[in-house]
């Protein structure tokens, strides 16, 4: 765990739903330097071992395969556009 945050994720939370969905999140400033980080540290390979199971067809590294979503809300952005329209007028 500690190898994830010295890596540079923040606020990294897993969601499971009974039907065994798994969705992760987490933010950080340069992903691809995380993953790097992540995969040259042996105390990672140990937690992928045990969180591989609720990856899909993992062939590999299962935290490093799973597909990115596209934020298409984010609500502090939302309210600065907002705002910035509101002091136009």
């Amino acid at each position: 765990l500690q190898a994830i945050a010295d890596a540079g994720r923040r606020n990294y939370s897993l969601f499971l739903r009974p039907d065994g969905l798994l969705i992760g999140y987490y933010e950080t400033d340069d992903d691809a330097a995380a993953q790097r980080a992540l995969a040259a540290d042996p105390r990672t390979a140990a937690w992928e071992a045990q969180m591989a199971d609720y990856f899909v067809a993992s062939t590999g590294r299962p935290d490093q395969e799973a597909p990115r979503l596209t934020e298409v809300f984010h609500l502090e952005d939302q309210l600065a556009r907002h705002h910035a329209g509101s002091n136009r007028a």
